[in-house]
């Protein structure tokens, strides 16, 4: 391509998905069938003196809210779109005119959320392949702790040897421990040589921090060696302490070079005011705090936020990011880039169905389709100023602020004291912050509620999937920790659908009608539980009473069922497929779906409406990153996490019960007690004999936990014993009813 070509051609271009008209085709089909299913119901209602009318009449109900959930779905697949970033027309284009950007990582409590974790990404962050007079990373330390600050200290002295490696024989991915755990076969001797080097200073430097963490405190000695420490006294709690802001590295300063003689990095702590008569919004206040922060110190026209476990795996990542914003022609259109998020744990299988492949390979691609990607809170790059609440203007191109070096006219205790006065807890008072400046306060998904705001002052947004994945995080490795995150985040998002924030409201004239519906299969979780209960519960039950829910199999009435329940899920498993999933990883996904949506969607869905109500006020839990040793064997194993004797689990094995009894009891009463039975009566019952019997296939795991498990890790028998009491005498009140 010559210089011409390489100057006038966009810096990205959008690709529709292949095989757009078979899908619509084919999900047209499902609709009808759906539309038959409905028709089927209504006709054959039974009659006010027939029995079962009212279980029929709320057969009919779950099956239209699962209809009109699967409509919402569609709207995800109909307009797929991927993206492609071209970095070497960027290069050429702007070479050194590149904007600073500032990168955000925030940890919340050094014992769940270990330092040498958090060291890691903030390791990574800094080795990114960009000019690093332009780079700056601020970790927000909302446990305000003096050992995560020994941590960041301990990595910007390691960050001197790990940069310049980085970058002279580009490592992938960008975290030491990462890139330490994978074997190496190189045979050039001076990069082994350095390798091993590289490897016992990173080592050194983990022990130092692991023991201290292991102490709890910092030693005198170590605290005399820098001013940072005198901010923690004896009044500082996790709860309670005043500003604190240190900036480690400072980026201005030439003499802060690696040991390559290249300039570091801004590399800034903070530790925002916490005072328990004021409310601290939990992350979307330490982001907002960072933002004020940050532009006070470094101001970078693009802001990347990442999760402390959520490291960098792909060098280039910022250039391929900057591509979309600085297109000619469609780039003063983004507000944000969003990332797909991948993990680096999950097992072949993917036991709890946490790699969510189908939703970042295809998805989120489709919201991205209509130019509305939703903000996912890590791996996303921001427009500055679409986070400070501007609004788009076709008039008023918004374009990146180019800075070729930092200001030099303060000091760095200056513009620490200067940042410290905007992460007060007073600042934001009377303000704009939280409501139409910075992330969104009052819901636990700030992240999402954020995105659609920003959206809907006019802003598109773009998803880019990358063939490398760019980050690289940490999923739940139990089933309850796993539980407790869609817990708060189906509890978020379905509080946005009940507010004011609600797509079809808040997005009037602002959102595709395809944007909207996507945005409601997130938000729509919680309510999806009420129908699948009812599935899971009632036919099972009517199954043990003999009384038919379904169309007889030799029924043409059976057909659209049939093809509806087969379609859907033969169509789900070859989606799987394609996005790099087992048969085994994708039955998984359904076990997940079922133990998700009649547990905590369902209490999401009750807290949600209490808190509508002004009775409970929004609470945030931080997902633990630690285990165990026989926890993570079992993990690897492929062994499902009970081991407690949560309500959830509870209410899991009491539904495997009541399903095995139902199924078990069926059978007897219908063709070994009553032989003789009409056999058009037994036709009849054969879709709900299937369903019970694909039920408990997917709970075989929580028997398994109950009657032959010995581990700390299956279900505990106080809960097996009240499963079965419960499930018995349910069973037997429908019985003898």
């Amino acid at each position: 391509m010559g210089e011409a070509e390489l100057a006038s051609h966009p810096l990205f271009e959008s690709e529709k998905a292949e095989g757009r008209v078979a899908y619509r085709l084919f999900a047209s089909s499902v609709f009808a069938g759906i539309c038959l299913i409905w028709i089927q119901r209504l006709v054959f209602m039974p009659r006010v003196e027939e029995q079962g009318r009212w279980v029929w009449f709320g057969m009919l109900v779950a099956e239209v809210c699962f209809g009109l959930y699967w409509i919402c779905t569609q709207a995800l697949r109909w307009s797929v779109a991927f993206q492609q970033p071209f970095k070497y027309r960027l290069l050429h284009r702007y070479k050194d005119n590149l904007p600073r950007v500032d990168i955000f990582v925030c940890t919340a409590d050094p014992l769940i959320e270990p330092p040498i974790l958090v060291m890691n990404t903030v390791l990574a962050a800094v080795s990114y392949n960009y000019p690093t007079e332009k780079l700056a990373v601020y970790l927000s330390d909302d446990g305000g702790s003096e050992l995560t600050f020994y941590a960041m200290l301990e990595a910007a002295e390691f960050a001197k040897y790990w940069v310049p490696f980085c970058k002279r024989y580009n490592i992938k991915p960008l975290s030491p421990e990462a890139y330490f755990a994978q074997s190496s076969n190189e045979q050039d001797i001076t990069f082994a040589q350095e390798l091993s080097l590289v490897k016992k200073l990173y080592n050194e430097m983990k022990d130092r921090i692991n023991s201290m963490v292991e102490r709890g405190s910092v030693p005198r000695n170590i605290r005399d060696q820098h001013k940072g420490f005198l901010e923690w006294n004896n009044n500082v709690t996790k709860k309670d302490h005043q500003a604190i802001v240190q900036i480690v590295v400072d980026g201005r300063d030439e003499t802060n070079v690696d040991n390559n003689g290249c300039q570091m990095p801004t590399l800034v702590y903070l530790a925002r005011e916490k005072n328990s008569q004021y409310p601290h919004h939990f992350k979307a206040g330490a982001m907002n705090a960072l933002i004020r922060v940050s532009s006070i110190i470094s101001n970078g026209s693009v802001i990347l936020n990442l999760d402390c476990d959520m490291y960098a795996n792909e060098p280039d990542t910022i250039l391929e990011a900057l591509c979309f914003f600085m297109d000619e022609q469609k780039g003063h259109e983004i507000a944000f880039v969003q990332h797909s998020q991948a993990f680096n744990n999950i097992t072949k299988n993917d036991l709890y169905g946490n790699s969510y492949n189908v939703t970042h390979k295809v998805e989120l691609n489709g919201m991205g389709g209509y130019g509305a990607s939703p903000y996912c809170g890590t791996g996303c790059f921001h427009r500055r100023q679409t986070l400070c609440g501007q609004k788009f203007s076709m008039h008023n191109k918004l374009e990146l602020k180019i800075e070729t070096k930092m200001k030099q006219e303060r000091t760095s205790y200056e513009l620490e004291e200067a940042a410290k006065l905007v992460a007060t807890c007073i600042y934001e008072q009377d303000t704009l912050w939280g409501k139409e400046m910075g992330l969104v306060y009052g819901c636990s998904v700030e992240d999402m509620i954020t995105g659609l705001t920003i959206q809907c002052r006019g802003w598109k947004s773009i998803y880019y999937s990358p063939k490398r994945d760019a980050f690289l995080g940490i999923a739940p490795t139990t089933l309850e920790v796993h539980l407790i995150q869609h817990k708060r985040w189906s509890e978020g998002m379905f509080q946005i659908f009940l507010s004011k924030y609600c797509p079809f409201i808040y997005g009037y004239g602002k959102l595709k009608l395809g944007a909207k519906l996507g945005y409601c299969v997130y938000l729509l979780w919680p309510p999806l539980s009420l129908p699948t209960l009812y599935y899971v519960i009632v036919p099972p039950l009517c199954l043990l009473r003999g009384i038919p829910l379904f169309p007889q199999v030799s029924s043409r009435w059976f057909i659209p069922f049939a093809y509806v329940f087969l379609s859907t899920n033969v169509y789900s498993m070859v989606e799987e497929s394609f996005c790099g999933d087992t048969i085994r990883a994708w039955w998984n996904l359904q076990r997940s779906l079922m133990i998700r949506r009649t547990t905590v969607y369902f209490f999401a869905f009750i807290d949600t409406i209490i808190k509508q109500l002004g009775l409970s006020q929004t609470t945030f839990l931080v997902t633990p990153k630690t285990n165990t040793e026989d926890v993570s064997k079992r993990y690897e194993q492929e062994i499902i996490e009970f081991g407690s004797s949560s309500v959830v689990f509870t209410i899991v094995a009491t539904l495997a019960m009541l399903n095995i009894f139902s199924l078990i009891g069926g059978i007897i009463i219908k063709i070994v007690i009553s032989f003789d039975l009409d056999f058009q009566a037994i036709d009849m019952l054969i879709p709900q004999v299937g369903l019970c019997v694909v039920v408990v296939m997917l709970n075989f795991p929580a028997y398994h936990a109950m009657f032959f498990r010995h581990d700390r890790g299956r279900l505990p028998p106080d809960v097996t014993i009240k499963s079965i009491i419960f499930a018995s005498c349910i069973c037997f009140m429908v019985m003898m009813n």
